[in-house]
């Protein structure tokens, strides 16, 4: 399914109302994520109004993909606990229509996730969000990743992403310097975000937790283009008083809880470039 979204400004608005009906909802997103990262991933959601479970016992994750607003499934650390349940969880999921996002986080890199994200791929998920390295080798494009460390450019990734996008009937978000959100028709590219996310463990993780919480309230393309802004921008207001990486953490869960529609419609609409390279 590909997004209607005919100018910059509609996407802007979609993307504020989304945050709108994200908090007056507050969605169960439930998370198969990494374990490194898991406080932060559980912090962040209930930071933007949405409310986490971090469940990944075998027997009982699939019973409650069924009832989620959405399924977050992250790669990072993928245990016999999530092995064993996570194929069978993601089609829960999909069966009962409950929207689910792939982080498919050194794909191409290590070979047992690699295998497992190929498989789960035909569950179609609603958004893949990786760094270029990772959207290239689950396309089956040759990467240059090491282990979670992107080695090639967002622009790099850009036909494999529309490739993805294509496949899964979803939307694929590109990390970067500009960001790439596409859906395999449209293409969004965001300048926004400031370099401390990659001074701390887990952005990109939290990343994949926005994007679930705004893909249980908005379609695809709208739920990326929100999840990647938000943090973005609370990323920005959290930078300026930071004193460094521990300060900009904490600083950064208080942007997300104090981010309203208004500023994200704004952000999203100044943050659209058009044929930016990465």
């Amino acid at each position: 399914m590909t997004s209607a979204l005919p100018t910059p400004h509609d996407l802007a608005a979609a993307c504020g109302a989304a945050l709108d009906d994200l908090r007056a909802r507050t969605p169960l997103v439930q998370c198969l994520t990494n374990e490194v990262t898991t406080n932060l991933v559980a912090n962040a959601l209930l930071a933007v109004g949405a409310s986490p479970a971090m469940a990944s016992v075998p027997g009982e994750a699939e019973e409650l993909a069924g009832v989620a607003g959405a399924v977050l499934v992250n790669l990072g650390t993928p245990g016999p606990d999530q092995r064993a349940c996570v194929g069978s969880t993601v089609a829960a999921a999909a069966g009962a229509g409950v929207p689910w996002v792939l982080d498919p986080v050194a794909v191409g890199v290590l070979s047992v996730r690699t295998r497992l994200a190929a498989h789960l791929l035909t569950e179609r998920p609603a958004v893949v969000r990786g760094n270029a390295s990772e959207v290239r080798a689950l396309a089956g494009f040759v990467s240059a990743g090491r282990g979670v460390d992107a080695r090639d450019g967002v622009e790099a990734a850009v036909d494999a992403a529309d490739a993805l996008a294509r496949l899964t009937g979803g939307a694929v978000a590109v990390s970067g310097p500009v960001d790439l959100v596409t859906d395999g028709a449209t293409r969004v590219r965001l300048a926004v975000g400031d370099p401390l996310l990659t001074a701390i463990t887990g952005a990109g993780c939290a990343l994949g937790g926005l994007v679930a919480a705004f893909a249980a309230v908005a379609p695809p393309l709208t739920a990326a283009v929100a999840a990647s802004t938000a943090l973005g921008r609370a990323a920005e207001r959290a930078a300026v008083g930071a004193r460094g990486p521990a300060s900009f953490q904490v600083g950064l869960l208080d942007e997300l809880y104090r981010l309203t529609p208004d500023d994200l419609a704004a952000r999203v609409a100044s943050a659209q470039r058009v044929g930016v390279p990465a």
